[in-house]
């Protein structure tokens, strides 16, 4: 069974280190000892219900941790009874405006932690797991970071956004995209799916890549990605020059004036990947056999 842990270490985990005695860090954690009555039933059924419906609402709304939380954080006080929608030309009385603040305020109540903060999941992006799996891999340490439930829930959560077209897109609400396809498609291969696992999900997604050019038509970061795993090779990334930086701070090329996040996630990995050592890590045979794919 699946508990979120706030603010608390999770079963000595030498992983999990801080220096702040964990306050605000959220994490996951599989008990396969901890089976409530009724709550994998109700777990199991709302990751149905959200498989059924997934390509019309495609955020989970915190579905498991709000099912944890109606049961370790029940409101303090009864929430009152709603009111009927009011029409267009009723007026709204006092009593109506006090009911719907006050379900509100007991709702919000039964999501906070103990701790007083509010968690949340940072959910959307497409393109910042795969780089993380990546690096996991090719350190050796992907086994050791994550458990095979973990692995489980990453290969259910990026099936769960693939697009009917049978892409990835670059948030799991946007179109399809060369970016969220391929690196998607890598993450999972690097987490134990064959080319044709997932009912045909992996085969989908293969063919929209294909079908829209190849992994040649992925981005910059994307080609850093897949060049430093060795599916691809260096000559085929953009070059960066750092000459750049010699140019005029005022003009709109200039790599300073770029967002800070934007700095930080691109131009350093860029500078240092073009006129570094250009690493390519030794290939294994899945990574040949991605590569062929």
């Amino acid at each position: 069974m699946w508990r979120l842990r706030i603010a608390e270490a999770t079963g000595g985990d030498p992983w999990l280190r801080t220096t702040n005695g964990l306050v605000g860090r959220q994490v996951w954690e599989f008990d396969p000892t901890a089976d409530a009555v009724g709550a994998v039933d109700d777990l199991d059924a709302a990751r149905h219900e959200f498989f059924r419906q997934r390509h019309q609402l495609k955020h989970s709304a915190d579905l498991a941790m709000r099912l944890q939380f109606a049961t370790s954080n029940p409101p303090m006080l009864d929430i009152p009874p709603g009111i009927k929608k009011l029409d267009e030309d009723e007026d709204v009385t006092e009593e109506a405006v006090l009911i719907s603040l006050n379900r509100a305020i007991r709702r919000y109540s039964t999501l906070q932690a103990h701790d007083g903060h509010w968690p949340g999941d940072y959910g959307g992006p497409m393109f910042l797991m795969p780089g993380w799996i990546i690096t996991l891999h090719l350190t050796g340490a992907l086994n050791t970071v994550l458990s095979s439930e973990h692995q489980k829930e990453i290969r259910r959560y990026l099936y769960n956004h693939q697009n009917e077209d049978g892409g990835w897109g670059l948030h799991i609400e946007g179109p399809s995209t060369m970016f969220g396809s391929a690196l998607t498609y890598v993450c999972l291969r690097l987490l134990g799916e064959g080319p044709d696992s997932g009912n045909g999900a992996m085969e989908k997604g293969r063919i929209w890549i294909l079908d829209h050019g190849g992994a040649t038509y992925i981005t910059s970061w994307g080609k850093f990605w897949l060049t430093v795993l060795g599916v691809y090779d260096w000559s085929g990334n953009n070059p960066v020059p750092p000459e750049l930086w010699m140019l005029p701070y005022c003009l709109p090329i200039h790599p300073g004036s770029a967002s800070p996040r934007y700095f930080i996630t691109h131009l350093k990995t860029f500078f240092a990947a073009h006129w570094g050592e250009r690493a390519v890590c030794g290939l294994q045979s899945l990574d040949t056999s991605i590569s062929r794919r």
